[in-house]
């Protein structure tokens, strides 16, 4: 081991596994929804329901399952709203630009955290925070290509609704901070499920008013929303979520880079997304200064 090098704590080293687990699950996010070959609202539909049916069987094995308060179920239908809307973009963002830019964009969303934090919980932006935002602009350029007026009308949507998903996915994790924060919903198992069920009802609602199909037209499409639902709304979130109070910020947002990075090369390696030596500069100066961004607004005043 270099001199210089910080040693891992074994303790910690499981939690590290957790993290690097729970990474590539959620990597392959884009491709279930991709193979499943139906609307992106009927994916982001299937995937919270299918989430909670897991989520449920491992509530009722810890019993874990309780009723909240009126308050705290406030909070619960903020959290499920907003991940309703994070995952309808999301997946629109995936159907529109494809599985790799689609999961990239919306991990803007650390930009905004960071900067929610210095707003509202008097956290102490790092200068190294200034200059991850150009940083990641400049990169995204260097992916979706400079001239920008000569990108179609769909491909243009699809980042639209990749950005927007940072913005909902950002407004899904303040809500779910406030959420745990209260000791009488420290089940961790029993929130999320309640948070999963009522974005599958926000979801469900939105669909019935727009007239989208919730038919799944074969096996494959069950087949592959049930993956999304058991390791991206359900294993991977909670290995993430169970690791990162015990890994520092620093090395948790080096190990989560591997989600948007796996991302665009699943989308490469699995439907021959056309990508240049210019474009993956890009996406590791996103990458970059995803991790940037990370690592510097966590400094308290």
């Amino acid at each position: 081991m270099p001199q210089n090098a910080i040693p891992i704590p074994i303790n910690q080293r499981r939690y590290i596994v957790y993290l690097l687990i729970g990474a590539v699950m959620i990597s392959f996010s884009g491709v279930w929804v991709t193979v499943s070959h139906v609307s992106p609202a009927t994916s982001a539909f299937y995937r919270a329901l299918f989430g909670s049916f897991f989520l449920m069987a491992g509530a009722l094995w810890r019993r874990e399952i309780r009723w909240l308060s009126w308050r705290q179920n406030k909070l619960i239908l903020f959290c499920g709203g907003f991940l309703a809307l994070d995952l309808t973009f999301y997946h629109y963002g995936i159907q529109f630009v494809g599985p790799g830019l689609g999961t990239i964009l919306p991990n803007f969303q650390v930009f905004l955290m960071a900067l929610a934090g210095a707003l509202f919980f008097k956290e102490k932006l790092r200068p190294v925070y200034w200059g991850a935002v150009p940083l990641g602009i400049a990169g995204l350029m260097l992916v979706v290509g400079v001239a920008w007026q000569e990108l179609d009308h769909t491909y243009k949507l699809g980042i639209y609704a990749g950005l927007a998903a940072s913005v909902c996915y950002t407004a899904f994790l303040l809500s779910l901070r406030k959420l745990q924060s209260d000791e009488a919903a420290a089940s961790f198992f029993n929130v999320l499920l309640m948070v999963s069920l009522t974005t599958a009802l926000c979801i469900g609602l939105e669909m019935l008013l727009a007239g989208i199909s919730f038919t799944l037209p074969d096996a494959r499409a069950i087949l592959s929303l049930s993956a999304l639902g058991l390791f991206s709304q359900c294993a991977g979130w909670i290995l993430i979520a169970t690791a990162l109070p015990h890994i520092r910020v620093s090395l948790s947002g080096l190990i989560l880079l591997l989600q948007p990075l796996l991302s665009f090369v699943w989308d490469v390696l699995f439907f021959d997304r056309p990508t240049t030596a210019l474009n993956w500069f890009g996406v590791g100066i996103v990458l970059a200064a995803i991790y940037m961004g990370t690592v510097g607004g966590k400094q308290r005043r």
